[in-house]
């Protein structure tokens, strides 16, 4: 699957060996995670954290991630992890509810279309978040445009423009 557009421009952390990430790579990029919980990425031969493995993931680079002993594939599980320590820390994205209602849908009949259909709205919120950026003002660099308090405050900025043109008082 290949990673929002939006964020195919996000630089890597600077530790990293620089690597173009825009062409296509004959090798994987692969992680091994040992048994003492040290990751290490064989592309740049250094030991990494969770930290940076989300960092990849922001930038759009693709890589797996193996068990150094038995070779099994855990790049799920180190994506979950993820977004478990985002969810627990500051706001979370779901709810008890949403949470909930997900968890139902595990050995329900409509389990493989979930899974697509949550793929294909996230990505149609990845276009639209791009084409808002796209359209705002190019003088504002890229870090202010991806800022929530900026969006916020365009936000209510519209809003009041609104409410003045309907002849509406702020409540």
């Amino acid at each position: 699957m290949a990673p929002p557009s939006f964020l195919q421009d996000v630089p890597v952390a600077t530790k990293f060996k620089k690597i173009d990430n825009t062409q296509p790579s004959t090798e994987e990029r692969v992680i091994k995670k040992y048994p003492n919980r040290r990751l290490y990425d064989t592309l740049t031969s250094t030991y990494i954290t969770l930290t940076d493995i989300k960092r990849l993931v922001m930038a759009g680079t693709t890589f797996k991630v193996r068990d150094a002993k038995t070779d099994e594939d855990l790049t799920r599980a180190m994506l979950l992890q993820i977004i478990l320590e985002e969810e627990a820390g500051g706001t979370p994205l779901f709810s008890e509810a949403v949470l909930g209602n997900l968890i139902r849908t595990y050995g329900h009949a409509m389990q493989g279309f979930m899974g697509g259909y949550l793929e294909k709205n996230l990505q149609a919120f990845a276009d639209m978040q791009k084409q808002f950026t796209a359209q705002s003002n190019p003088l504002v660099p890229v870090t202010q445009v991806f800022n929530p308090e900026a969006w916020t405050s365009q936000l209510g900025t519209m809003q009041e423009q609104v409410m003045k043109l309907f002849g509406l008082k702020k409540p």
